[in-house]
């Protein structure tokens, strides 16, 4: 075991290796001081009870600011300002009571009854894209179903034009990825200008969509600034997008490589919402949860954090914790897998949640059903992750839909 002040470097491969990586560092202890592969110095923490109690940690901050200024004392790569930074001033890089304000106004458009009336809609997009796909025999699923799917799904809920929404996917791949600064800031203002063009319209023009309610929300008097309204509209858009595409993916990796629980649940589709579940936790769609940073001195195990220090929960990690979830290796589609952390704990807990489940149990349904024989064209071990700490997807999934 290291030391508990040991340095650990996370390289180039720590996306293609993430759960062996994270492994080691639960072994090692709660937390352990890492370098990412960009070069910033953080506290990783993988095991699952220090992970839930953290993510609900006052003494842990979110706030965007004060991310920027650790950023240029600590980071050797620099700070992501102007858009970028812009964009990032979203209700999931704030602290209360800003956070409070901002998720009551977010909490009266986007509501469950919102998202279950996309039901319908939803298995009509899916059903469409499976008739596409089924015209070839070998496909890229990600690019032919997993990711068409919620871009759609997501523009539609937010009124985002047809002809714009390819530009969203690439945009949003690049913002979370870890690509060179000068792309994410070009991506980033790209993505900020149309935004503030399509918030002006819905303000001018409103229609029965998510972003023209966001736009007239109001409570008590309050409602959310331009500033807000455009981090929000990308919050949501590459929330809504990023996540689902990787849980879907994963999702149906993980069921090709394992038949039995694949077989389990075409046998029985009644499985479906609790296997969602699993896949969550199995093989979740985030990896690193955003930054936090101490703003006192954080005693986790029998290690004290510094004052100002970056911390990363790992919500893969977590996941796969011996301690909380017994074999967790294992895909077990009947696995009572609540409690995992895919989506976060506490006041930052995914607002996108209930819709990203409704989309993966209604396309992982549909796909295995219409696609029996559906295989992988590739060995497993020679798939590639895309190079982000944050988000946890594939870069392809080759798949064979028939028989040959």
């Amino acid at each position: 075991m290291g030391r508990p002040d040991q340095l650990t470097e996370l390289g180039e491969d720590f996306a293609q290796r993430s759960h062996e990586l994270e492994a080691l560092l639960r072994e090692q202890g709660p937390v352990r001081p890492a370098r990412l592969p960009r070069g910033l110095r953080v506290w990783v923490v993988s095991r699952y009870a220090e992970a839930r109690a953290l993510l609900t940690d006052t003494r842990l901050s979110k706030d965007s600011g004060q991310v920027a200024r650790l950023f240029t004392q600590v980071s050797a790569t620099g700070v992501q300002g102007g858009f970028a930074q812009s964009l990032g001033t979203h209700m999931l890089n704030m602290d209360p009571p800003d956070h409070t304000r901002v998720r009551k106004l977010i909490n009266k458009a986007f509501t469950a009854r919102s998202v279950a009336r996309m039901r319908s809609r939803i298995e009509e997009i899916t059903a469409q894209l499976l008739d596409e796909l089924g015209t070839g025999d070998e496909v890229d699923l990600l690019a032919g179903f997993a990711g068409p799917l919620p871009i759609t799904v997501i523009c539609e809920l937010l009124g985002v034009r047809e002809e714009d929404r390819h530009e969203f996917a690439v945009w949003s791949g690049v913002l979370v990825s870890s690509a060179p600064a000068t792309e994410v800031q070009e991506s980033a203002r790209l993505m900020y200008a149309y935004l503030s063009g399509l918030i002006a319209e819905k303000r001018e023009n409103p229609g029965e969509n998510l972003l023209s309610d966001l736009v007239h929300a109001t409570d008590e008097g309050d409602s959310l600034s331009e500033a807000e309204l455009v981090s929000m509209a990308f919050l949501l858009l590459v929330a809504g997008h990023e996540t689902t595409v990787n849980l879907i993916g994963n999702a149906v990796l993980a069921l090709l490589r394992e038949p039995a629980q694949l077989a389990a649940l075409r046998a029985d589709p009644a499985l479906l919402p609790g296997a969602v579940e699993e896949f969550l936790r199995y093989d979740g769609p985030v990896h690193l949860a955003t930054l936090r940073f101490t703003t006192e001195p954080l005693e986790v195990g029998d290690v004290t954090i510094p004052v100002g220090q970056f911390v990363l929960i790992s919500l893969l990690g977590a996941n796969r914790d011996p301690a909380r979830f017994p074999d967790p290796d294992r895909l077990d589609v009947t696995r009572p897998a609540s409690g995992h952390l895919a989506f976060g704990h506490g006041i930052h807990h995914c607002v996108g949640a209930p819709l990203a489940r409704l989309e993966a149990e209604i396309a992982l349904g549909a796909l295995i059903t219409r696609f029996p024989a559906l295989t992988l064209t590739a060995d497993p071990e020679t798939l590639r992750w895309r190079a982000s700490t944050l988000m946890h997807g594939l870069e392809t999934l080759p798949v064979r839909l028939r028989c040959p």
